[in-house]
């Protein structure tokens, strides 16, 4: 029998079949395909980031290549700090190069060479001390600038090789000028003086000089005047660095004039009228500028207690902040805290008088119990401490212990020039007058 075999139509179909499908669904087969090739891939490349981060801890965990790291970061911190100290009320040398952590060794070479030249004992407050260390070596002191005043710096440089310090001066040459300034006074002496461009400190001396004779607050009228003529120091740039003496001054009141002029002489320097006699006395009848005479000595209702009760003193209203002068030389005798006065110093000025000022918000610099100071000094700034409504001066003169009237105080007079010294006196005077008639001159 012969037997015929023959494919059935399934067998036909199925290759055909297939692909018919696979062309339908090559895009799903292609991203099958890329999935299985990008996870493969993942899977290596994490297999080799570990085996190379375990290599890299591996270097770093040894010790040479650590030495060699530290070595490395020591040398790209900065070998020489330079550093610029500003000097507060207080400081020392040693407080000064404690704060940087200075060898002991360092600082008493360093003071050894300045206290050959200068006294160091005090520092001058504001200052600057300019210094460079070495902080790669136990902090060494390469070199330091320590100014004298504002003409004159001292400079130590360290000699690597000698390992010792050289000493240098440095002196600015400055020019002197006289300034020559007058106005009438508007509203305040400290605002029209101001206005013209006068140094603070000018002011506060011309205000000095006549704080014996005048009152700032009811003395002076709208439209009186004033005249100045100081000193002035300038550099190379023509900038002013220092203000010197007030050669003369005048005070125009109601018409008249209160003419000072300075007479340079160490036992006799000072403030004289055209007479030849001092301006300065034993107590000034203000010790404070440009303030408002709030309450005057007498009976009066106390803004506080709310009942009458008698004011040993007189009260001057000003800015929070405003200078506050000795009136007189005298050793100051408190210093602190006095209860309902706030703080308050007590000066006494010799076995007849003494002073008190109270309420002041702060002390001025180095005013301490036991210190001596000069007529004119700054020892506090108005406030408004203890029982008070607002800030202001409390004042008081004591005479012989007993509490008086400032304002109506007698004042001693001052020195009379004589003799030599009045010939010398005229001398100066005269040739005063003669320079500011040309400075005059020369604005017109």
């Amino acid at each position: 029998m012969n037997i015929k075999f023959s494919r059935s139509d399934d067998d036909n179909f199925k290759p055909q079949k297939f692909k018919t499908l696979l062309k339908k669904n090559l895009e799903l087969v292609f991203l099958i395909c890329t999935a299985l090739i990008v996870i493969l891939l993942v899977q290596s490349f994490n297999l080799i980031k570990e085996q190379r981060k375990k290599h890299f801890f591996d270097v770093l965990n040894n010790l040479y290549f650590e030495k060699t790291l530290i070595s490395v970061f020591n040398n790209l911190e900065p070998k020489y700090l330079d550093i610029e100290h500003k000097i507060i009320s207080g400081e020392s040398f040693n407080s000064i190069f404690d704060k940087y952590e200075i060898p002991k060794s360092e600082v008493n070479k360093v003071k050894k060479i300045l206290s050959k030249k200068e006294k160091i004992n005090k520092l001058k407050i504001n200052q600057t001390i300019k210094f460079t260390l070495d902080v790669s070596d136990s902090k060494k002191i390469i070199n330091l600038l320590y100014p004298v005043s504002r003409t004159k710096k001292i400079k130590i440089t360290r000699n690597l090789a000698k390992d010792n310090f050289e000493y240098s001066e440095i002196i600015t040459d400055l020019k002197k000028t006289i300034i020559y300034k007058e106005a009438k006074i508007l509203k305040s002496l400290y605002k029209s003086a101001v206005d013209l461009k006068i140094q603070p400190n000018i002011i506060v001396e011309f205000a000095r000089i006549y704080g014996f004779q005048i009152d700032f607050q009811r003395d002076i009228q709208k439209n009186d005047g004033f005249q100045i003529m100081y000193q002035v120091f300038k550099d190379d740039k023509d900038k002013v660095l220092e203000t010197g003496k007030i050669l003369y001054a005048n005070m125009i009141l109601r018409g008249q004039k209160n003419e000072l002029y300075y007479y340079d002489d160490k036992k006799f320097e000072g403030h004289y009228d055209k007479s030849g006699k001092s301006a300065k006395k034993a107590l000034m009848k203000t010790p404070i500028n440009g303030a408002r005479l709030s309450s005057s000595f007498g009976m009066r209702k106390h803004p506080i207690l709310g009942y009458n009760k008698m004011h040993r003193g007189t009260d001057f209203a000003a800015p929070k902040g405003t200078p506050v002068m000795a009136s007189g030389d005298g050793k100051i005798i408190r210093s602190r805290w006095c209860g309902g006065g706030g703080n308050c110093v007590k000066i006494k000025h010799n076995s007849t008088y003494s002073t008190v000022y109270a309420h002041l918000s702060k002390f001025g610099p180095g005013i301490k119990e036991g210190v001596r100071v000069k007529q004119g000094r700054i020892i506090g700034y108005v406030g408004s401490t203890g029982m008070s409504t607002g800030p202001h001066l409390h004042y008081e003169v004591l005479e012989n212990g007993k509490k008086i009237n400032s304002q109506k105080l007698k004042l001693p007079s001052g020195k009379i020039l004589s003799g030599k010294h009045r010939e010398l006196f005229e001398i100066s005077k005269i040739k005063t007058n003669v320079l500011k008639s040309e400075i005059i001159h020369k604005k017109n």
